[in-house]
């Protein structure tokens, strides 16, 4: 089993939806995931703008992908190098830190991940 950013085992992120690279409902990451889906987010209406703005459309279902499309308080599994973009937008959704992949901190500090922690404001 993987560990999170805290070095404890992975939790899942959701099931429902199901998220994941793997749709599994956990934020795992292996060959071929090049969008490396490790930071387990709760998404917020201004990070849903913000990953549009930027091309990538989270709201809409695309049922080939087994995509929902996402709304504010869902969770879901986001790519790394995206959640970080945001951060430095000022525009980063809450991160649930035991669901979160260890390999996110390549792309982010462990405080600035803390910093966003599902469950403080």
């Amino acid at each position: 089993m993987a560990n999170n950013v805290l070095g404890t085992e992975l939790q899942p992120c959701c099931y429902e939806p199901v998220t994941g690279f793997y749709r599994d409902g956990y934020c795992h990451t292996g060959a071929g995931d090049y969008g490396v889906h490790t930071v387990c987010a709760v998404m917020t209406e201004d990070f849903l703008e913000f990953s549009f703005e930027q091309g990538n459309d989270l709201t809409t279902p695309r049922p080939d992908f087994q995509f929902p499309g996402l709304k504010a308080g869902d969770r879901w599994c986001l790519c790394a190098g995206r959640w970080k973009e945001a951060l430095d937008a000022g525009r980063a959704p809450k991160v649930v830190l035991e669901a979160t992949h260890a390999s996110t901190l390549e792309f982010a500090t462990l405080e600035e991940l803390a910093s966003h922690a599902a469950g403080r404001d």
